[in-house]
């Protein structure tokens, strides 16, 4: 099988290598790889594997599920999670009694295939190992299994072993592929409904916390609003190799691999299938949803609280002015910057603006160019930055719905309910008001 020559490349110079294997019944007519990192979800993936299988059959004869079972140095990883993993890897290589639920799963149609990287020798490296690594060991793994004789994208999806798809999941995201001219995409997401009320309303805010942010860059008309959840990420084989692969971060891979990807394409959004991440807590990773739910429960800050959102307008301003198409110099640029507020020209300075912007200009054969190489130095982290910023040196947070109620005015749109000024409500309203959110963001 022919390997396209950017692929082929990447797999020679950037991918993990030869130590880890899928193991596999067949890689025949492979056009999708879902790729699961799982540790100690024994309990989950199963039931996120069940999801996948109620997918047409046509769609699961094209797919291969690769199940990532990873720890670190053996000597390190808690006994319950390592044993964990080895039960995982014998039920899916056939040597263990599958659960009832598993038995149904196989009888489905679903390809499932997994690569053992928890066993003795086969484990990740300990400065490494983590979900980044991880995903990237599934992913690059998946280049080579590709059929890439057949004419159509050659699509990897990302998703967590705690994880649920609707029906039409692989449907869905191979018809917007084949319908736009995206390099990757991200799907519509909504959290499971939790175990417990308290749990609920951890989740419930954190959300909210999530899709304000999203919200506030769209209004801004940033290039970089988009939601950056590991679970919702889809992008092409070729688009991957391109950007050199998944980093091994431990976490915040998502976002990272998200803004290297958007860099060089154009980012889609599907919202006609919704995938839900779970909202159980957990202290794996150093922030994200787990850690969140715990940091809630345990009343560690005011996370009633958003970004103020006039630091998006400032934003607003400054990416306007930048992209009118408007001859300019470092201190033009740098003054009118101090215009829209001081803070903006302080962090501009610190991010030596007046360096970067004539190498930019240099660089660039036209507007259409320079306004391309500007977007691509303020990324969607120079953007999360410059929020940070303007937070911590002249707008502070804003209680969340009194923040939510000033951003939908800006938007021209109104919350479903009505909130006094500085009041929490009901958990039944913010409920309500999480689904308007979700209803505007698709």
């Amino acid at each position: 099988m022919t390997i396209p020559g950017n692929i082929e490349k990447y797999l020679a110079n950037y991918s993990v290598g030869n130590r880890w294997n899928i193991i596999s019944e067949s890689f025949d007519g492979i056009d999708n790889v879902v790729v699961i990192p799982a540790l100690a979800e024994s309990g989950h993936i199963f039931k996120t594997l069940a999801s996948l299988s109620e997918n047409p059959r046509t769609e699961l004869s094209r797919t291969l599920v690769v199940c990532v079972i990873n720890n670190g140095d053996v000597d390190n990883v808690p006994a319950d999670e390592f044993a964990d993993n080895q039960y995982t890897l014998k039920v899916l290589g056939n040597r263990e009694q599958s659960p009832v639920l598993f038995n149904s799963v196989r009888q489905s149609g679903l390809r499932i295939a997994y690569v053992d990287a928890s066993s003795p020798g086969l484990e990740m490296p300990g400065k490494t190992a983590g979900v980044g690594f991880a995903r990237k060991i599934g992913l690059d793994l998946a280049l080579g299994i590709f059929n890439y004789e057949k004419d159509c994208p050659k699509l990897l999806f990302s998703l967590d072993a705690d994880t649920l798809v609707e029906h039409n999941y692989l449907s869905a995201v191979r018809d917007s592929f084949e319908k736009e001219e995206t390099i990757a995409s991200v799907i519509a997401f909504a959290h499971q409904d939790a175990d417990s009320a308290d749990e609920q309303a951890a989740i419930c805010c954190y959300e909210i916390f999530l899709r304000y942010y999203v919200l506030g860059l769209r209004w801004a008309e940033s290039p970089y609003a988009f939601h950056s959840i590991g679970s919702t990420m889809v992008c092409t084989a070729e688009g991957y190799a391109t950007v050199r692969g998944m980093n091994k971060r431990r976490a915040g891979e998502d976002f990272y691999f998200l803004d290297k990807l958007s860099k060089i394409g154009r980012m889609g959004r599907i919202t006609s299938t919704t995938v839900r991440p779970s909202s159980r807590p957990s202290s794996r990773v150093p922030f994200g949803t787990g850690k969140r739910i715990i940091s809630f429960a345990e009343g560690e800050g005011n996370y009633y609280s958003l970004y103020n959102p006039r630091s998006f307008a400032v934003l607003k301003e400054w990416l306007e002015y930048m992209l009118s198409g408007i001859d300019m110099d470092p201190e033009t640029i740098l003054a009118r910057a101090g215009d829209m507020h001081p803070s903006l020209q302080v962090f501009l300075r610190e991010r030596r603006l007046g360096e970067v912007w004539p190498r930019l200009v240099a660089n660039s054969g036209d507007r259409a160019h320079l306004s391309s190489h500007f977007s691509r130095w303020f990324d969607g982290f120079e953007t999360f930055k410059l929020i940070r910023h303007l937070t911590n040196n002249g707008f502070p947070p804003v209680d969340m719905f009194d923040a939510l109620r000033q951003l939908m005015e800006v938007m021209g749109k109104e919350l479903p309910v009505e909130i006094n000024p500085g009041s929490l409500p009901p958990l039944q309203d913010q409920m309500e008001i999480l689904d308007y959110l979700r209803g505007i963001d698709r």
